[in-house]
């Protein structure tokens, strides 16, 4: 019983000995350091570029919407139109 307390006992100050020297040579890292590879100011476009991208893609993606949109509602008039015709005339009248 003895032995088990002495060998758990000088495998607790070998695994804290071990850790408190891997702080001691570990390399603090610094705040400002980014992580990853840093791209030069220069070369990155700016805030205001992205935002101007983005308006421009979602002015283009509502142009699209407002034509599908305008398409849809001219075939559903043509629709309704035809069928006001189909009922003020007989059926072969119109072919």
């Amino acid at each position: 019983m003895m032995s088990a307390t002495c060998i758990t006992q000088s495998m607790c100050i070998v695994v804290l000995t071990i850790f408190v020297l891997g702080l001691i040579w570990a390399r603090p890292i610094d705040a400002n350091q980014e992580p990853g590879t840093v791209i030069p100011a220069e070369s990155r476009p700016c805030v205001d570029c992205h935002a101007f991208e983005f308006m421009q893609r979602a002015l283009q993606d509502l142009k699209k919407t407002a034509f599908n949109l305008d398409s849809r509602a001219e075939t559903l008039l043509l629709r309704t139109e035809k069928r006001a015709l189909c009922d003020c005339f007989p059926t072969n009248a119109l072919n």
